[in-house]
């Protein structure tokens, strides 16, 4: 027997537990698809404490959003393992999938969602603060710091924007011209007239006070009291499951990192592999990697659909016999009023 016909098999093998990945895998077990999540266990927003935007769960735990999204799709019969993937490639009717334990399984289908990873500018202490005091989106933490004392990082054309976005947060944001461009006229126009304030220099680490940012320092000595420093990521997919498949990430329209281009309902350009979530929408937020995970699911399982009458056509036509509406019509065609029970009846006159 052919080692790959052993393996175990699903329907569908979903790689990335985070929101996108195990909404797919909820709808698939709900359409009674089988279904198995590689996850590796490394969310990108574990360092921040609450989750925001989500209708009736708003300021849950990033952990406990996930921990009850696995348990809802083991409910349905989804299966979870807590290791990555390491590899997938094409062979006959689907994919095989390793992992980093070295175990394989067969998929029909591939739903990759394995989110992006933040690249954040080159400054000391960034890391340690991110996702608590350092921030990049005003819908997830806007709220949390409203009325404080916000310093945006400029680090491209678009840091102008990011200060007039978190203005309507803060009547206290100062703009750090830091490694960006200068404004232009117009720009210096705008800040001025919404009373930013823009701050000349580079910035050359941060200031913690009892695990509280309470200021950046410039390349000068200077020290500027701030509450919360937002900053602009170069945010990368994490694409690497998907080279061996055809897939690869290509830059983002919006010159802001990489992504994994997909059609609406996540087909990418190899038949049956799809993703969801922000390794391809790599602006969206919780909602929106929830909705592309069912968008997603509900993509695929009509694939699957169409894929299974196939399969159940070919085998009607191939094991199709004999039958006796067969035999009647041959036998009409072939021996006419000679066919059986039929001479019985025929008139004297017929020469009987």
């Amino acid at each position: 027997m052919n080692t790959e016909e052993m393996l175990e098999e699903f329907d569908v093998v979903v790689v990335g537990g985070g929101t996108a990945g195990l909404s797919g895998a909820l709808t698939l077990a709900r359409a009674r698809r089988s279904v198995l999540v590689l996850d590796s266990g490394q969310p990108r927003n574990a360092p921040a404490d609450a989750a925001h935007g989500l209708l009736s769960r708003d300021g849950v735990s990033p952990r406990d959003l996930l921990r009850t999204g696995r348990i809802e799709v083991a409910r349905y019969g989804g299966m979870l393992l807590q290791e990555g993937a390491t590899s997938a490639r094409r062979t006959d009717g689907g994919f095989v999938v390793g992992t980093q334990s070295g175990r394989t399984f067969r998929a029909r289908r591939l739903l990759v969602t394995t989110g992006l990873v933040d690249e954040l500018p080159e400054v000391p202490g960034l890391w340690a603060r991110w996702g608590r005091d350092v921030l990049h989106c005003p819908y997830c933490h806007g709220w949390e710091v409203r009325d404080r004392t916000i310093g945006v990082l400029g680090t491209s054309a678009a840091s102008v924007h990011q200060a007039l976005l978190f203005r309507q947060w803060s009547p206290r944001v100062a703009l750090f011209l830091h490694s960006g461009p200068e404004p232009s006229e117009e720009q210096w126009e705008r800040l001025a007239a919404r009373g930013i304030e823009v701050v000349q220099g580079e910035v050359s680490g941060l200031e913690v006070t009892n695990d509280a940012l309470s200021g950046v320092r410039l390349a000068s000595g200077l020290r500027v009291p701030v509450d919360a420093l937002v900053v602009a990521p170069r945010f990368v997919a994490r694409g690497e499951i998907l080279s061996g498949l055809g897939v690869d990430p290509v830059d983002h329209p919006m010159g802001v990192g990489t992504c994994v281009p997909s059609e609406p309902g996540g087909a990418t350009e190899t038949p049956g592999v799809y993703v969801a979530g922000n390794v391809t929408d790599v602006m969206g937020g919780l909602p929106a990697a929830q909705a592309s995970g069912v968008a997603a699911a509900a993509a695929i399982n009509a694939d699957l659909v169409n894929a299974d009458a196939d399969e159940a056509v070919a085998r009607r036509r191939s094991a199709q016999v004999f039958s006796a509406a067969d035999e009647a019509l041959v036998c009409e065609r072939v021996l006419g009023d000679r066919r059986h029970g039929l001479d019985s009846m025929l008139p004297p006159e017929s020469g009987r």
